[in-house]
């Protein structure tokens, strides 16, 4: 394992305001841009906080929806939702260009991100998004996901990402929110669970069978109550076992 990079990325600028205890902990960000949370204050302070520590910086766009935090499918069409993510990163860009950063990678929140590891139409509108962008992005994706599939066709330079604090389906999909064991909340079940997938590229599911699963990037959810302890025991216990956060 020795010398080995990965990245660990936090969904961040949602309103619990823990991110500058949480921001020396991770190496990549994803800053909710006004679908699910977020407005141009909490973007522009987030923004910030990642210039100072240096982490990289990720727009989190989702369907429209305060009110459920984004984690319900909406039924859009194709146009109104190209308008709306395309809107809710634009807002972001306008911010990180006044911090005068950088922007990194597009990460879909909650039911817009499921929906594209499995439902084209969707996943053909965030690829239409980030093909109408000028400056290259890369985009976080699940591994053997419709969506990777299509920014592979595309020539969208993607990352392969992962959750460390979420349970597995066989079929490589998130066990239900409404499931009580969709969340991992231990912190040493976290690092096995992450371990794991670097070590050996397998996960293992609620049903206890080994899935092959690849991953470059690994996501901690910030809304998660326990997301300082659960961060800092991963970062700590991974750094031991010579794999690089950067």
């Amino acid at each position: 394992m020795q010398n080995q990079i990965i990245d660990i990325n936090v969904d961040v600028g949602e309103g619990i305001g823990s991110e500058a205890l949480i921001m020396p902990y991770m190496s990549s960000c994803n800053i909710a841009c006004g679908g699910h949370a977020g407005d141009y204050e909490t973007m522009r302070e987030v923004v910030k906080l990642a210039k100072r520590y240096q982490v990289k910086i990720g727009a989190h766009p989702s369907f429209p929806d305060k009110d459920n935090f984004g984690r319900q499918a909406m039924d859009m069409s194709c146009v109104a939702l190209f308008s709306c993510i395309k809107n809710q990163i634009d807002n972001l860009l306008g911010v990180i260009d006044n911090e005068h950063a950088l922007l990194h990678h597009i990460k879909p929140h909650g039911a817009l991100y499921n929906l594209a590891t499995v439902d084209e139409k969707i996943a053909n509108v965030i690829i239409e998004v980030i093909k109408s962008m000028v400056l290259p992005v890369k985009l976080y994706v699940p591994y053997k996901s419709v969506i990777a599939n299509l920014a592979a066709k595309n020539g969208i330079d993607m990352t392969y990402e992962a959750f460390a604090d979420r349970n597995y389906n066989d079929d490589l999909t998130l066990v239900s929110r409404l499931k009580s064991n969709a969340l991992i909340e231990d912190a040493d079940a976290v690092f096995k669970h992450v371990f794991e997938m670097i070590s050996i590229q397998k996960v293992t599911t609620i049903n206890n069978n080994k899935k092959d699963i690849k991953a470059e990037t690994f996501c901690i959810h910030g809304d998660n109550p326990k997301v300082i302890k659960l961060i800092k025991n991963l970062k700590e216990k991974l750094e031991f076992k010579g794999i690089e956060i950067r």
